[in-house]
């Protein structure tokens, strides 16, 4: 079973093109994808899991 690909919080930022604090805000109220803590304190957000995400958007604006 391969490992899911992992995002580095920068390449999620650019992707839906947002800044860091608006991820931050989202996450806070419960609406971005889930992410994952490294023991370093490193954000890694899975790419099935930011795909889940964007379709749960599509979703809601539809």
């Amino acid at each position: 079973m391969a490992r899911p690909q992992m995002l580095k919080l920068p390449e999620v930022l650019e992707e839906i093109g947002i800044s860091r604090p608006a991820f931050y805000r989202m996450e806070a109220r419960g609406k971005a994808p889930r992410i994952h803590r490294l023991p370093n304190g490193q954000v890694r957000i899975s790419r099935v899991d930011l795909d889940a995400w964007w379709e749960s958007c599509a979703q809601r604006a539809a």
